[in-house]
C-alpha cells in the first residue's frame, strides 16, 4: 500500500512538476515538484504512527523554501514573481499526504485536474479578457441565486395541492438560468463570426422567443433570410434544451420521452437545414440588446410562472383528468416551454402522471410556442417573413400532432 501510494504520489508529482517547469521553472521544476509529492505521502504515512505535526512540519518546511526562493528571484530584480507555482506546490505536498490517508482517488481526480488547469492558463486570461463587465456581472448574479438565495428558502411542501417547494422552485430558476447565461456568454464570445447558425442555436438556448422577437424587428432587405434561418434554428435548439431538463429533472423519464422528442427535433432540424441552405445570410442581430439571463427580475418571473404551472397542473389534473393537463400545457406554452417541461417531468417522478403523458405534454407546449412565435413574426413583421417561418415551423407542426396521436404509449 506505501509502495503504491508512493508511485501514483511519484506520477502526479512529475505530471505537475512537467508544467511546471515548461511553463514556470526558476522556483521549481519536474523534479522538486515529484519530491514534494514525495515526502507529502512519507510525511502522511509516518504521522499515522508518530502525530500529526510532522505533516504539518512538511508543510511549513516546503512553504519556508518557497518563500526563500521567491525572496531571492525578486531580489534578483524579478518584480513579478507570482504565486502560482507556489501554490501548485503546496497542494502537491497535500496530495501526497491525501493519498497516504487511503483518498487515492480523489488524489488522483485533484492532481489532474490541477495540472489541466494550470496549463489552460492562456486560454483563461484570453477568456477573462473576452468578457465584458455584463457577463462578469451576470455571472455573479448567478453564484447570488444559486449559492446565497438557494439555501434559505425553506424546503418542504407548501400551498395548494402541497406543489409549491420554494427550494425546489428555485433551484429549477438556477438550472434555466445557467443554461440561458451559458449560451449568452458563448454568444457574447462568438459575436457576428458564429454566423447564422451561432445565432440560431444559441439564442435558442437562451431565449428561441426573445430571438423571435429581436429578428422579426431586424428584418430587412437582403437579411430577411437570414433573420428566417435563425428564427427555426432558435425554435430547433429549444428540443435540446428540453431534453436536458428532461435529464437533470428526472432522468428516468428520459426513455419513455427521448424518442418523440428527438423525432420532433428531426422533423425542426430537417426544416430548419433546408432553409439554412437554401437561404444562408450571416447573422445581422447583435445579441447586446437582450436581456442578460441572470437578472434577479427575470429569474423571479420565471420562478412566479413556474410556480403557477404547478399549480394549475395539479389542480387541472385533479378537476378535468388528463384533459386539463393538455390544456395547461397548450396556453403555459404559449410564452415559455421551460416551466411545462420541468412541471411534467416532476409529476412523472411523482408518479402523478404516466410518462405517457409527460412527454405529451412537453411536446403539445412546443407546438403551443411554435404558434405563438409565428403569431409574433406576423405581428412584428411583414408577410416576406412569416410565410418562410410559417411552412418551416409547419413542418414541425405536423410531426408533432403525429406523434401526439399516432405515437404509441
Amino acid at each position: 500500500m506505501f509502495l503504491r501510494n508512493l508511485a501514483i504520489a511519484l506520477g502526479l508529482g512529475l505530471l505537475i512538476g512537467l508544467q511546471r517547469e515548461r511553463a514556470a521553472g526558476q522556483v521549481a521544476g519536474i523534479r522538486t515538484f515529484a519530491l514534494i509529492a514525495v515526502l507529502g505521502t512519507v510525511a502522511g504515512t509516518l504521522g499515522d504512527r508518530y502525530g500529526g505535526w510532522l505533516v504539518v512540519a512538511a508543510f511549513l518546511g516546503v512553504a519556508a523554501i518557497l518563500a526563500v526562493a521567491n525572496r531571492i528571484r525578486m531580489d534578483a530584480g524579478e518584480a513579478d514573481p507570482g504565486t502560482t507555482t507556489e501554490m501548485a506546490a503546496l497542494l502537491t505536498l497535500l496530495l501526497g499526504t491525501g493519498l497516504s490517508a487511503g483518498y487515492v482517488t480523489e488524489s488522483i481526480v485533484v492532481g489532474g485536474g490541477t495540472a489541466v488547469l494550470l496549463q489552460f492558463k492562456e486560454p483563461l486570461h484570453r477568456f477573462v479578457e473576452r468578457i465584458g463587465p455584463d457577463e462578469s456581472r451576470a455571472v455573479f448574479r448567478l453564484v447570488l441565486l444559486a449559492l446565497v438565495v438557494l439555501p434559505l428558502l425553506p424546503n418542504r411542501a407548501l400551498g395548494p395541492y402541497g406543489v409549491l417547494n420554494p427550494q425546489e422552485i428555485w433551484l429549477m430558476v438556477v438550472l434555466i438560468v445557467g443554461i440561458s447565461l451559458a449560451a449568452y456568454v458563448a454568444y457574447r464570445l462568438l459575436g457576428p463570426r458564429g454566423g447564422t447558425l451561432a445565432a440560431g442555436l444559441l439564442g435558442g438556448l437562451i431565449s428561441s422567443t426573445a430571438t423571435t422577437v429581436s429578428q422579426a424587428r431586424r428584418q430587412e432587405g437582403p437579411r430577411r433570410a437570414a433573420a428566417a434561418s435563425v428564427i427555426v434554428l432558435a425554435s430547433t435548439a429549444v428540443f435540446a434544451r428540453i431534453l436536458v431538463e428532461v435529464a437533470v429533472v428526472n432522468a428516468a423519464m428520459l426513455p419513455r420521452a427521448a424518442p418523440p422528442l428527438l423525432l420532433m427535433t428531426a422533423c425542426m432540424t430537417g426544416a430548419a437545414a433546408w432553409g439554412y441552405l437554401r437561404d444562408h445570410g450571416e447573422m445581422e442581430a447583435d445579441p447586446a440588446d437582450r436581456e442578460v439571463p441572470s437578472q434577479l427580475g427575470t429569474a423571479l418571473g420565471f420562478g412566479l410562472l413556474y410556480a403557477v404551472v404547478l399549480v394549475a397542473a395539479a389542480a387541472a389534473r385533479d378537476q378535468f383528468g388528463t384533459g386539463g393537463l393538455y390544456a395547461v400545457s397548450a396556453l403555459s406554452g404559449l410564452t415559455d416551454v421551460d416551466a411545462i417541461t420541468i412541471s411534467a417531468a416532476q409529476l412523472v417522478g411523482g408518479g402523478r402522471v404516466e410518462a405517457s403523458t409527460g412527454w405529451r405534454m412537453i411536446v403539445l407546449a412546443s407546438m403551443s410556442n411554435l404558434v405563438f412565435k409565428a403569431g409574433a413574426v406576423l405581428v412584428l413583421a411583414d408577410r416576406s417573413l412569416f410565410w418562410p417561418v410559417l411552412r418551416r415551423f409547419g413542418v414541425g407542426l405536423a410531426g408533432g400532432t403525429a406523434l401526439l396521436f399516432l405515437w404509441p404509449g
